[in-house]
């Protein structure tokens, strides 16, 4: 959390607060030994509690948390700091800690709504449907509101083989550039650029503790096509993209493909794996790859300042890296850690698709 403008520099909250369905709970608050709240790219909220578990009951002391009366399976937890939620799920998991030299502890495991499709897996088939009416579908069946606002072809057939319904999601949605999330009890889905997660800044030896960060064209292409056969039209399908799918995504950096081809010439990749049925459907399938490729061409690991804001989608610009590695940047996995020896951090991946120019 951004220190308040009458609070010394890198000043933030002790510790989170612990809430069971949706009142603080105290003892779990002071009882809190470890804590790590993970958000990654492609969707599902997981929580992992450490609490001490030995004290006064009664009389004597005991297991304070055994008897399944305060932490239970399927009770609703969240992870708040000050007003701010950093997870909000239900248990799923208890794990008992018995370490040499230390008194017991008892590992809370928690997940967000995800967990209901994970542990959904079916075989079937939709036709004649676009992806965001799938996603709508999925949504409906697990009782959760839709936010869907993407565009993309209409697939002849569909087949969901054996997959959990996240997985299903997760591939539909990796197929149109679009990342999938639930909040406020809602499915959302948004393409990479327009889902508009919080801007902040993040400056090196403030906000920013640590950052390891690279350019690697190992796995950059100058183009990639992808190949498939027209079913209606009896023809083969090939469709291409090259930094032009990038846009305003790119800026003024310089991307991977482009500095790939004046170091060492073209690179293109074919994609057969992929066989899509129509060139709406080869089009879509082609640049979201591509942009996948493209955006870790500039990619790091950070440490920062706790702050709720900080999330999976979030734009932010590193200040006090130099020409090369300054800038904005997409957060694609967020880890909130906290313990007693440490306190509270932050710890992001983050990634981009261009190089910033020397000066």
């Amino acid at each position: 959390m951004p220190p308040d403008a009458d609070t010394p520099h890198g000043v933030v909250a002790a510790q989170p607060t612990i809430a069971l369905a949706g009142r603080e709970d105290a003892s779990l608050t002071n009882g809190l030994l470890q804590l790590r709240v993970e958000e990654r790219l492609d969707g599902l909220y997981a929580c992992e509690a450490t609490f001490g578990n030995w004290g006064p009951v009664g009389q004597h002391s005991d297991f304070l948390y055994f008897d399944r009366r305060t932490l239970d399976f399927g009770r609703e937890l969240a992870v708040r700091l000050r007003q701010d939620t950093l997870f909000s799920g239900r248990v799923t998991g208890l794990r008992a800690d018995f370490r040499e030299g230390a008194p017991p502890a008892i590992v809370v495991l928690a997940e967000d709504r995800f967990q209901d499709l994970r542990m959904t897996r079916r075989t079937r088939t939709f036709a004649d449907l676009a992806d965001a009416d799938v996603i709508r579908r999925i949504a409906g069946e697990h009782s959760l509101g839709a936010d869907v606002t993407v565009s993309g072809p209409t697939h002849k057939l569909l087949a969901q083989l054996n997959q959990s319904d996240l997985a299903f999601l997760r591939e539909r949605a990796r197929a149109i550039d679009a990342e999938v999330w639930i909040e406020d009890g809602r499915l959302r889905a948004r393409t990479h650029r327009d889902r508009g997660g919080a801007r902040l800044r993040l400056a090196y030896g403030h906000e920013l503790r640590e950052l390891e960060i690279a350019a690697d064209l190992a796995h950059q292409r100058t183009a990639i096509d992808v190949a498939g056969w027209d079913v209606a039209a009896k023809e083969p399908l090939r469709e291409q993209a090259d930094d032009g799918v990038l846009g305003a995504e790119l800026g003024q950096q310089q991307s991977g493909g482009a500095i790939l081809k004046q170091a060492f010439g073209e690179r293109r990749e074919t994609v057969a794996h992929a066989v899509p049925l129509t060139s709406a459907e080869a089009r879509a399938r082609v640049e979201a790859i591509f942009r996948r490729q493209a955006r870790r061409f500039v990619a790091g690991r950070a440490v920062a300042e706790t702050d709720a804001r900080l999330r999976v989608g979030a734009s932010v610009t590193l200040d006090g890296l130099g020409p090369l590695f300054g800038g904005d940047y997409y957060v694609t996995e967020c880890v909130h850690r906290f313990d007693r020896a440490r306190g509270q951090r932050t710890e992001l991946a983050v990634e981009r698709p261009g190089l910033g120019r020397p000066a």
